[in-house]
């Protein structure tokens, strides 16, 4: 039983070792991943410094020209609005007026017509009314 329990001992002290040098090899990845990733990290903040800052900088002024433009436009385009507006109601109030004032005064000349054209037929003796036209075959 002696053989038995000396070769089972060092196969633990061969479990052992092998167990320690697990250990080590997962420690020594760990700090490898946390170098790797300090390092894609200070690769990502300086390309972030050299690259995206100067461009987004670039892009936040044009973004402000843009809004500022925007509303330049809207402005004018309210500006714009206004003036057709109360140029088109002057049109229609003018168009108006002298559709009032032209009805007006064709109303008169037609009175006048018609009373001129009355007294004519009175001087002649017409009575105003038209005679109906003869058939053909009365006539001669």
């Amino acid at each position: 039983m002696e053989g038995d329990l000396g070769t089972t001992n060092v196969w633990l002290a061969i479990m052992a070792v092998v167990s320690v040098l697990e250990a080590l090899l997962l420690i020594g990845i760990g700090v490898g991943g946390f170098l790797a990733y300090r390092r894609v990290m200070q690769l990502v903040n300086d390309l972030e410094a050299r690259q995206i800052t100067p461009v987004r900088e670039k892009v936040d002024a044009i973004l402000v020209d843009v809004k500022t433009i925007t509303a330049r436009v809207s402005q004018q385009t309210e500006r714009v609005n206004d003036a057709i507006t109360d140029t088109m109601d002057r049109v229609d109030d003018t168009a108006g007026r002298v559709t009032g004032s032209v009805r007006d005064k064709v109303n008169q000349a037609v009175g006048m017509v018609r009373g001129v054209r009355a007294m004519v037929m009175s001087v002649l003796g017409h009575d105003g009314r038209h005679e109906p036209p003869t058939p053909a075959a009365g006539r001669v």
